[in-house]
């Protein structure tokens, strides 16, 4: 058969066309394992952890892009670790509640763990509840320092390049979320949701990880919003609300040997509502030295927060640390950028930094903060007022309270 020059062409894009058809088909080809397959029974009361891993083992042991799929219903779990790594990624796709057990043999450090996985995705719109009412009068950590841990909602251990989406956490036991040893993690729309007076229901604890990003979610809890432990490296948070709780933190750092420094983080377009912290540092003193750098909180939107930016090297929550001790964490090259709103502080701007090693290069610009408190001026005027300790820093622009560098 002879081909003119014009029916070579048609051919060739005819021939790449399908193929290019049939390569994107197969790259969007998933196979999704659904937990009822495997026995899970949406009850409320049956533990489905096993058929949940029978579901993990499935999807996880297969090359490609594959999911494991809760429906909606109310899912009964108990402890489970769902293990990699995987031979392809893995969609974890939750739809309806999976719901905590609350007897005290299920009072692990973890709830649901996933570990040493490449490529998760988890998402659906669903929830995790984590039943912590049940567990909440146990915490008793701040009398006694060998407390047994209470369990994470969720963990991710050694994960990368992975996505988590569209998910609610209400009622956790200990952290809703707590992502350690991980790398490039996408936290996006998500929702957490618990009393403000639960104990220790940090939203996301961050620790020893590196570039991780967490973006238009909301969260309301007993404890920080958002904290970043030693090590969190090139973290990006971005139009986060938080409220109650006790703001965005970094810290506590400098409590052991090992603790890792902590650099590169940027904050941006926050909201924070009736806060007991904004943005706040602590480290312990004495402590181990570290090195605490290069962070960025710019455009925070403050309404009704006690300690809006706050410094605090001297940090003891069991007041019985040596007063007269210093931390050796070194802070500098820290920017507070267009922070406004109102506070119940006087003292809006507190910046205590350690005696041996001072804060270095810390700036304030265009800092206006309102006063909604209980206390007056000397001539009974509503005042807020800044403090500073062993901190050298530049301000420019508006400046309320005035600086006190």
């Amino acid at each position: 058969m002879v081909f003119d020059s014009a029916s070579k062409n048609l051919f060739f894009f005819f021939f790449f066309t399908m193929s290019t058809l049939q390569c994107l088909n197969q790259v969007k080809a998933r196979t999704y394992f659904s937990v009822l397959e495997f026995g899970a029974c949406a009850d409320g009361k049956t533990d489905n952890s096993k058929a949940f891993l029978a579901a993990w083992n499935q999807a996880c042991n297969l090359t490609g892009e594959n999911g494991v799929l809760i429906p909606t219903g109310v899912f009964l779990l108990r402890p489970v670790v769902f293990r990699g790594p995987c031979k392809g990624s893995v969609v974890f796709q939750i739809r309806g509640v999976l719901k905590a057990p609350t007897d005290k043999a299920s009072l692990l450090d973890h709830w649901i763990s996933f570990q040493y996985i490449d490529q998760l995705m988890i998402n659906g719109g669903g929830s995790l509840d984590g039943e912590g009412a049940s567990a909440w009068p146990l915490n008793n950590c701040s009398k006694d320092p060998n407390c047994p841990p209470l369990p994470v909602s969720m963990r991710l251990d050694f994960v990368t390049n992975s996505r988590i989406s569209s998910i609610t956490s209400i009622n956790s036991k200990n952290f809703h979320f707590n992502v350690f040893a991980c790398k490039n993690i996408t936290i996006s729309h998500i929702r957490i949701s618990a009393p403000e007076d639960s104990p220790n229901t940090d939203g996301i604890h961050l620790g020893s990880s590196t570039d991780i990003r967490i973006l238009d979610s909301v969260f309301g809890t007993g404890d920080d919003c958002i904290s970043m432990g030693p090590g969190s490296k090139n973290i990006n948070i971005n139009n986060v609300h938080c409220g109650p709780g006790h703001g965005i933190s970094i810290g506590s750092l400098g409590g052991s040997k090992k603790d890792a420094d902590v650099t590169g983080i940027v904050v941006r377009n926050c909201s924070l509502v009736g806060t007991s912290n904004g943005i706040r540092m602590k480290t312990w003193a004495p402590s181990y030295p570290l090195l605490v750098s290069n962070l960025t909180f710019e455009q925070i939107k403050l309404r009704n927060v006690s300690n809006p930016i706050f410094i605090d090297q001297q940090y003891c929550p069991s007041r019985t640390c040596d007063q007269k001790s210093s931390s050796s964490v070194k802070i500098k090259d820290v920017k507070f950028t267009q922070i406004w709103g109102t506070t119940k502080s006087q003292v809006a701007v507190n910046l205590q930094c350690s005696k041996s090693t001072p804060c270095e290069r810390i700036e304030l610009n265009d800092i206006n903060m309102g006063y909604i408190g209980q206390g007056k001026g000397p001539k009974g005027h509503i005042s807020i007022t800044s403090s500073c300790a062993n901190v050298h820093g530049v301000a420019s622009g508006k400046q309320n309270p005035s600086s006190c560098f």
